[in-house]
C-alpha cells in the first residue's frame, strides 16, 4: 500500500530563478525519483495552520539562507530564529517523531540555538553532498518514522490486506469479490472501495490475532491503548459502549443483587438490571427549566442516604448486603460531569466496583483541563478497596467508527482483576465475527491520543468550542435588545485561549445553571458540549410572549446541511469533537443568522423549509415565525417546561423488580392499556420520552398523574402538529375510528 506523505521543503528560495533556488528544486527532483513526493512551499504562512501539516507530512525540510545570518544585530536576524523557533514549536506540540532537517549553504549548528538544535534530525549543506544521496538520506528517516505510526492491530491489518492471500473463510464476499458479480454489488463496492472489502476478514486469519481471546495484535493494541490511556486494563469492544456497560455488569452482578444506579442514565444500563436481575437503588439528579438533566447533588452519594434508600427498598432482602456496582453518566449529555476523585473517597469499599459511564468523555485523559474530573487515567491514585471501570465511546468524541467502544479498568490497592472470569462475560456479549474495521479504528482512536499529538487535539476543541461561544456573544452584543440564540453557560468566559477549569466549575445558586445548592469543586461543564438556546422562556420556567421552540430551528437547520445531536424544547445540542473545523462552526453561526432573517421576515414555509413543506403541505402558506408561535402558544398554555421538569423529578414507585416485570412482557402476561387509564397502572416496558431521550419509566414502575398527564399533552401535540411530534418509546401507537390512540404494555392487574 503506497502512503501518500510528502516530504514538505519550506524555502523563500524553492521557485527562485538563482542557485539557491536550483539547488533546492534538485533536491526535491531527486526526492521524487527515490518515489516520494516532494511539496515545495515559499513560506510559513500561517504557523498554526501549516503545522498542522504535520499529520500528512513524512518530514520537513526547513531553509536557512545565509544573508539572513550575515550580521548577529542583523535586523531580521532575531525575526528568523523566532519564526523557526514559533514554527518547530506548533510541530511539535502535535508530533513529536516528525522528522525536520535544516537546508543552508554553509551555516552550522554554531548558528542555531539549543532549543531548536534538539529539536532536529540534521543539517542539509548545499552541494556537499549530491542529491540524489542526500535524498536518500532523507527518505530513510521519512520511512522509519512512517513506520512506527501504525499501532499494532492496524498495521497486521494493513499487511494482511496488501499481501494478496486467497480468503476461503467468510465472510462471504470474499474480499469484496461477491460484489463485482452484481450490478448493485458493483456501486457497492465502489463507494467502500477495495481496501475496506479487503480487510473485511473473519477470526480464522490467525496472524491478525482474536478480539475474543485478546491474543496476537489484538492484545498488543489493547496493551498500547492502556498505556496512552494510563489504565491497567483496557479492551476493546465493537458493539457500542450499550454492550460495554453490560459486560462491566455481567462480570460483577447476579440476581438479586443491589445496584445503585444514576436515574439519569443510559437505557442500555436499565437494560443490564433486567438482564441480571438486579434491585436498583436511584440516585436522582437535578434538572432545569431548559430541560437540561444536571448533575446528582453530593449529598446523595452519602452513604447514610444510601442506606435509607436500601432500607426503604421492599425488593432488597439483605439490607447490610454489598452493593455490586455504582454506574454514573459521566458527563451527561449537556456535558456536567462529576469530581471522581470525591466520589472515590465516599464510596471506596462501600461497593464492590465503581463504574463511569463515559460514553460522551473519552477525551478528558488528556488534559489537565479535567483534571479530577473523569474516572482513570494517569497518575490517579488508586482506590483501597473498590475496582474502578470507565466505558467510553470512541465513536462519539474520538476518531473511531460508529459502535467503536472500549472498557477502561483502574485496579485497587487490595483488588486485582481477574482477567478470565472478566473475559466470560466479554464473550457473552461480544459477536464472533467483529468487524475488523472497528476493531482497528479503535487501535488508530487511541493511537491518535498518543501526547503530546491527543492533548493538542483535545485542547484544540476546547478553543473552538469557545471560539463558537465567543462568536455567539459577539452577535449578541451587536443585535441588541434584538433577539438571539443563547449558548448556555458561565455568563463569562476568558477573552483569549481556553482558560482553566475554575472557570467552567459549577457553582452554588449559579443563575446561569439553576441546579440548586451544588456541593463545591463537585461539578463542571465540558465546554466542547454547547447546548443553545431559543428564544421563549427562561431559566425558572417563565414563558415569553413569543417564542422559538427548538425542533423549528433544528428542521431548518438540516435542510441547509446542519445536523445537530439532539433536539429540546428549547434548546439543541452540538458537540465540538477533535473533528469540528472553524468552517463548521462559523456556517452554522451563519445559517442561524440566516433563519434569524426568514423568522423577522415570517417567510413561508414553502420558502424557507420546502423539503418540510412538501411532505405536510398543511403547513406551505404557513409562515415561520407563525408555526413558531402557534407551537410556542401551545406549550406555554401547558407549561410543558415545569410539566417535565416535575414529571423527571416525581417519585417513581416501584411495584416489583424490573426484571420480573420484563418477564411478564417475555411471556404475554400484559395487557396493552390506553394512556387514559394508566394512572397507578405497573409499565412492563421502558417508557423514555425524545426529548430528551433518557428513560422515564422501567419495568415494574406505576405510572403517576404527572406522567400520564405529559403523555395525554404528548397525544394532543402530535395530533395538532404533524411533522413535529414528540417520540415516546414504548408508547404503542394504533388508529382508532380514524383517530390516533396510544397504549403503553402493562403487568397484568396484580
Amino acid at each position: 500500500m503506497k502512503l501518500k506523505f510528502p516530504v514538505v521543503i519550506i524555502d523563500e528560495d524553492f521557485r527562485s530563478e538563482n542557485i539557491s533556488g536550483s539547488g533546492i528544486r534538485d533536491l526535491a527532483e531527486a526526492i521524487e525519483n527515490e518515489g516520494m513526493e516532494a511539496l515545495g512551499m515559499t513560506s510559513y504562512g500561517d504557523l498554526t495552520s501549516f503545522a498542522q501539516q504535520a499529520a500528512r507530512a513524512s518530514c520537513f525540510i526547513l531553509s536557512i539562507d545565509d544573508e539572513e545570518f550575515s550580521e548577529p544585530d542583523f535586523d531580521g536576524f532575531v525575526d528568523v530564529i523566532e519564526n523557526l523557533r514559533n514554527f518547530v514549536k506548533a510541530v511539535r506540540k502535535r508530533n513529536e517523531d516528525i522528522p525536520i532537517f535544516l537546508y543552508g549553504e554553509t551555516k552550522t549548528s554554531r548558528n542555531i540555538p539549543n532549543d531548536i538544535l534538539r529539536e532536529l534530525h540534521g543539517f542539509i549543506h548545499m552541494n556537499e553532498d549530491t542529491p540524489e544521496f542526500v535524498a536518500r538520506h532523507i527518505i530513510r528517516e521519512a520511512k522509519v518514522y512512517l513506520d512506527s505510526l501504525a499501532p499494532p492491530f492496524f498495521k497486521s491489518l494493513i499487511h494482511y490486506a496488501s499481501e494478496g492471500s486467497y480468503s476461503w473463510h467468510c465472510p462471504g464476499h470474499s474480499g469484496g469479490v461477491a460484489f463485482l458479480k452484481s450490478p448493485v454489488g458493483q456501486i457497492f463496492h465502489q463507494f467502500f472501495g477495495e481496501n475496506m472489502l479487503r480487510a473485511d476478514v473473519c477470526n480464522a486469519v490467525e496472524e491478525l490475532g482474536q478480539l475474543l481471546d485478546h491474543t496476537g495484535p489484538v492484545a498488543a493494541s489493547e496493551r498500547n491503548a492502556a498505556r496512552i490511556f494510563g489504565v491497567d486494563h483496557l479492551y476493546f469492544v465493537t458493539n457500542g459502549t450499550s454492550t460495554s456497560n453490560k459486560i462491566v455488569w455481567h462480570s460483577t452482578v447476579a440476581p438479586g443483587d443491589i445496584v445503585i444506579v444514576d436515574r439519569n442514565c443510559h437505557k442500555s444500563v436499565l437494560h443490564s438490571i433486567m438482564m441480571m436481575g438486579a434491585i436498583p437503588v436511584f440516585l436522582m439528579p437535578t434538572r432545569n427549566n431548559f430541560g437540561i438533566i444536571g448533575p446528582i447533588p453530593k449529598e446523595e452519594f452519602e452513604w447514610s442516604n444510601i442506606q435509607k434508600k436500601i432500607d426503604s427498598n421492599p425488593f432488597i432482602k439483605d439490607k447490610k448486603a454489598l452493593p455490586r456496582v455504582l454506574t454514573i453518566t459521566q458527563s451527561t449529555y449537556d456535558g456536567v460531569v462529576y469530581n471522581v476523585e470525591m466520589i472515590k473517597s465516599m464510596l471506596d469499599g462501600r461497593v464492590d466496583s465503581l463504574h463511569f459511564d463515559e460514553a460522551w468523555l473519552p477525551h478528558a485523559t488528556f488534559s489537565d483541563f479535567y483534571k479530577n474530573m473523569h474516572a482513570v487515567g494517569r497518575d490517579r491514585a488508586r482506590p483501597k478497596k473498590s475496582l474502578v471501570f470507565a466505558t467510553q465511546s470512541t465513536h462519539k468524541l474520538l476518531a473511531g467508527l460508529s459502535q467503536a467502544s472500549q472498557i477502561l479498568v483502574q485496579e485497587s490497592d487490595e483488588r486485582k482483576l481477574d482477567p478470565t472470569c472478566f473475559n466470560e462475560s466479554y464473550l457473552m456479549h461480544t459477536s464472533t465475527s467483529p468487524q475488523y474495521a472497528i476493531i482497528a479504528s479503535c487501535d488508530v482512536a487511541a493511537a491518535m491520543m498518543e501526547p503530546p499529538g491527543g492533548t493538542a487535539l483535545v485542547e484544540e476543541s476546547i478553543a473552538e468550542a469557545l471560539d463558537f461561544r465567543r462568536a455567539m456573544k459577539k452577535v449578541d452584543d451587536e443585535y441588541g435588545e434584538d433577539w438571539w440564540f443563547k449558548v448556555w453557560g458561565p455568563n463569562t468566559i476568558v477573552e483569549d485561549g481556553i482558560g482553566t477549569q475554575d472557570d467552567w466549575i459549577l457553582h452554588a445558586d449559579d443563575s446561569w445553571h439553576n441546579f440548586g445548592k451544588l456541593a463545591d469543586g463537585f461539578n463542571m461543564l465540558d465546554p466542547i458540549k454547547a447546548t443553545i438556546v431559543t428564544p421563549g422562556i427562561d431559566i425558572d420556567g417563565n414563558f415569553g410572549v413569543e417564542g422559538i421552540p427548538a425542533s423549528i430551528v433544528t428542521k431548518y437547520l438540516a435542510e441547509h446541511g446542519i445536523i445537530v445531536e439532539k433536539t429540546g424544547l428549547y434548546s439543541f445540542f452540538i458537540m465540538f469533537t477533535i473533528g469540528i473545523t472553524k468552517g463548521r462552526w462559523n456556517t452554522l453561526v451563519t445559517e442561524l443568522q440566516q433563519f434569524k432573517d426568514h423568522y423577522d421576515k415570517n417567510m413561508p414555509l414553502w420558502r424557507c423549509l420546502p423539503e418540510f413543506s412538501a411532505k405536510y403541505p398543511k403547513y406551505e402558506r404557513v409562515g415561520l415565525k407563525d408555526i413558531a408561535n402557534t407551537i410556542h402558544a401551545f406549550y406555554r398554555e401547558h407549561d410543558v417546561a415545569k410539566m417535565t421538569t416535575e414529571m423527571y423529578l416525581s417519585d417513581m414507585i416501584p411495584a416489583m423488580p424490573p426484571s420480573e416485570a420484563f418477564a411478564k412482557m417475555a411471556h404475554r402476561d400484559i395487557e396493552r392499556v390506553s394512556i387514559d387509564h394508566l394512572e397507578n397502572r405497573v409499565t412492563a416496558m421502558l417508557v423514555t420520552p425524545y426529548p430528551p431521550g433518557i428513560p422515564l419509566l422501567i419495568p415494574g414502575e406505576r405510572f403517576n398523574k404527572r406522567i400520564v398527564d405529559y403523555l395525554k399533552f404528548a397525544r394532543d401535540f402530535n395530533e395538532k402538529f404533524p411533522g413535529f411530534e414528540t417520540d415516546i418509546h414504548g408508547l404503542v401507537k394504533d388508529e382508532i375510528d380514524g383517530k390516533k390512540a396510544y397504549f403503553v404494555d402493562c403487568v397484568r392487574d396484580l
